[in-house]
């Protein structure tokens, strides 16, 4: 094993020699390429990849350059690009700094989903619309157990539909593994379903993302999947705009992780107000029915003649169900009351302030570890800084003045460094480590 030695290259130097080797060896070239992760920050260079069935290359088109490109630059044009390939040292990146970018077609991957599209469509993989039952008895979501888009949908229900019963089964959502992941967690769930008849919805969601991101959803078995499944599925995958062949395939499709949340279940505090409108139906009822009974009676003892016994018994037995009545109706009111304040408890514990509360805490906790971070920083920047001025006197020539050296100059600044530059009577200047001397030349020595 060879040992470390005086002549081991610093990795800045390593990162300049292989620029200068890609500049060098390939030179200016043309590639042409499927455009993904077009990026515009604010200081108006455009960032993008470029790549094709089996290769990426990270590109840089600078503002200067920018500015004379006509055509619109969208994730999955087909582009021909003319640059120079280059290595930012910094962080190493191997990319390809742009000069111009000119159009070269739709781009491969696009058309390929638009062609998978139309014969899925041919195929009737598209035709799933079963109603999904509001509220599901138990909902599955199949999603990132550490995506927003849980989050998103957890915090809905609960805001909405508190008892809601939900199972999450984690699958990746994003890469070569999460399709593959997916179908075998859709025909898992299928196979379940028997065993556990209240699993009646199924629920795919994710985030928003680039093209690629969302790419696992646009897999045709995925969708041929989602199509055969015996339970039904809602799919809620990216944005409104992001339509994938899992939207289609699904029995019912949701612009965003929320709104899927929101159209999975009913809104509890309207479910409360119709309960108060039914309550207050029933009591309206109520009077209204011994309203009419007590007419009924007032008409059947006038049309007795001899009230006895048995009109004394029935008016009896008419107070006592009217008192097992009212007993009855304060009892459920009571009860329904108590219901009420029971699910008023249960809806302010979820409320908004305590999650603002906790992200106080975590910006608090943030902004003093920045603080330390700043001061530790500045630490080291000092000490750097004192080590460089020590090295900056360790070579300065005034130093060397200050060790009992001086420099003489004539009257031009030029420094003498031979006796036989000067003259007898010669007027010079001593610099001295602190200060300067004015002299004079008496005469030279051998």
């Amino acid at each position: 094993m060879s040992q470390p030695n005086d002549s081991a290259l610093s990795v800045s130097e390593v990162n300049r020699r292989a620029r200068q080797l890609l500049e060098s060896g390939i030179g200016e070239v043309w590639v042409e390429g499927e455009l993904s992760g077009v990026s515009r920050p604010a200081s108006g260079h455009v960032y993008f990849t470029l790549k094709d069935a089996s290769a990426q290359l990270r590109c840089a088109l600078f503002r200067t350059r920018a500015r004379f490109v006509a055509a619109p630059m969208r994730d999955g044009d087909r582009v021909r690009v003319r640059g120079r390939v280059s290595l930012f040292e910094p962080r190493g990146d191997y990319q390809l700094i742009a000069e111009a970018v000119q159009p070269a077609g739709e781009g491969e991957l696009l058309l390929a989903l638009e062609r998978l599209k139309q014969r899925l469509s041919v195929e009737g993989v598209f035709a799933n619309a079963r109603p999904l039952p509001c509220p599901p008895r138990h909902l599955l979501v199949l999603t990132s157990p550490t995506g927003a888009a849980i989050r998103d949908v957890l915090a809905v229900l609960k805001a909405r539909w508190p008892l809601a019963r939900v199972t999450l089964i984690a699958v990746p959502v994003q890469g070569r593994e999460a399709a593959p992941a997916l179908i075998a967690a859709l025909g898992l769930l299928n196979r379940q379903q028997a065993l556990d008849p209240n699993r009646d919805v199924i629920l795919i969601t994710r985030g928003g993302g680039s093209l690629e991101d969302l790419w696992a959803f646009n897999d045709e078995h995925l969708a041929r999947a989602i199509f055969h499944s015996r339970l039904p599925v809602m799919s809620a995958v990216g944005h409104e705009v992001d339509i994938t062949l899992s939207d289609l395939a699904a029995d019912q499709r949701a612009p965003t992780p929320s709104a899927a949340a929101e159209m999975l279940v009913p809104d509890s505090r309207d479910l409360q107000r119709r309960l108060v409108g039914l309550e207050r139906q029933l009591v309206r009822c109520t009077q209204a029915r011994l309203e009419r009974e007590g007419q009924r009676l007032d008409h059947l003892r006038a049309r007795l003649r001899h009230p006895g016994e048995v009109l004394t018994r029935q008016r009896r037995t008419l107070g006592e169900l009217e008192a097992r009545l009212q007993r009855a109706m304060r009892a459920r009111f009571v009860a329904e009351r108590r219901q009420l304040e029971h699910l008023q408890r249960r809806m302010g514990a979820c409320h908004p302030q305590r999650g603002v509360e906790q992200a106080q805490e975590r910006l608090a906790r943030a902004r003093t570890r920045l603080e330390q971070a700043m001061q530790r920083d500045v630490a080291r920047q000092r000490e750097r800084l004192a080590g460089l001025a020590r090295q900056l006197q360790a070579v300065s020539p005034l130093a060397v003045l200050g060790r009992g050296y001086a420099i003489l100059q004539d009257d031009e600044g030029k420094v003498i460094r031979r006796a036989a530059d000067t003259r007898p009577g010669q007027a010079l200047t001593a610099r001295l480590g602190e200060g300067k001397l004015k002299v004079e030349v008496k005469r030279r020595l051998k």
